[in-house]
């Protein structure tokens, strides 16, 4: 007994990741005149024998085989074109699909001027959305049954990560453009990438790089470039510089202990001086708080004391 025929075609999205889907029709034939709902953001493309028919946009439409006319040619209708017929149909998701992730596998090796061969790692987010149907089905119809975007993320994630690297030799981006200026090199990678995604039938809609690690010591260096732009003058970069350095050897005493050493000293004087002595001690009460080993408040305090005592 031959299967009743289908008279009404409409499949809602199963699960919102789905690029691709297959309609289950149990092997029935479509009568001739079916109905076919397709919504927005989908289409339905019918495959007659391995061969894309035909695409269907948003809307009712009305299906008669001789409103069909690639799957007539295929098929050779009989009869004036008014007989059931059998199609393969697959809906297909157009919207937008976000916030897709790409990341470097492995550090990728770049060039700079300073640091010579440095490797980096990038992260960051591409939005998509099909727009080619047929160049779309013909790379996925033929393998899958349903085909979703976190399959299709893998194989661009593969493309992404070379093509950085090519780009920042291409242009000879140096480590600090790269850190510091990530939008602008998001942006001159984005056109190499077009063309592939549209081989996909894929249209690339935004590109975004969202962060790029360096090595440690690239990165320590850059930091104390960002610190040396935030000093005002050279002169207290120089001393920011050797109290670095002071740190680094071991050599650096508790500010605490310095503070209360540095005081002590200077309470600890006989009350009774010359001017010349006091001269000195103010002399010497100004180089501790330049090198700041003791505060503002502190300085005032003991520098009215001293020259009360002139």
């Amino acid at each position: 007994m031959n299967a009743p025929f289908i008279e009404i075609i409409e499949d809602t999205t199963p699960d919102p990741n789905l690029l691709m889907w297959k309609y289950a029709d149990e092997d029935k034939e479509i009568k001739n005149g079916a109905k076919l709902t397709v919504r927005e953001s989908q289409v339905a493309v019918f495959l007659n024998e391995g061969q894309l028919a035909d695409v269907f946009q948003p809307g009712l439409h009305t299906l008669q085989t001789a409103n069909i006319p690639i799957l007539s040619r295929l098929k050779g209708w009989k009869h004036g074109f008014k007989s059931p017929f059998k199609a393969d149909i697959y809906f297909i998701n157009t919207r937008q699909f976000v916030n897709n992730k790409w990341g470097t596998p492995a550090p990728v090796m770049m060039r700079d001027p300073e640091f010579g061969q440095v490797r980096v790692r990038a992260f960051g987010t591409f939005d998509i959305r099909i727009n080619d149907i047929a160049a779309f089905f013909r790379q996925y119809a033929g393998s899958y049954k349903t085909f979703t975007i976190f399959e299709l993320q893998h194989e661009l994630r593969d493309f992404i990560a070379p093509k950085f690297g090519e780009v920042l030799a291409q242009h000879n981006i140096s480590v600090t453009d790269v850190a510091g200026n990530v939008t602008e090199l998001g942006r001159k990678i984005e056109p190499f990438l077009r063309p592939y995604f549209a081989q996909f039938g894929i249209e690339l809609l935004t590109f975004t790089i969202t962060s790029v690690t360096l090595p440690e010591e690239v990165a320590a260096h850059y930091d104390k470039i960002t610190n040396m732009n935030m000093v005002s003058d050279m002169e207290k970069y120089t001393r920011f510089n050797t109290a670095q350095a002071i740190g680094e050897k071991g050599t650096a005493i508790n500010e605490a202990t310095t503070n209360a050493m540095a005081m002590g000293i200077l309470l600890n004087q006989p009350q009774q001086k010359p001017p010349d002595d006091i001269a000195g001690r103010l002399q010497q009460l100004k180089s501790l708080f330049e090198n700041g080993l003791i505060d503002e408040t502190e300085y005032k305090a003991k520098k009215a004391e001293l020259i009360d005592k002139l």
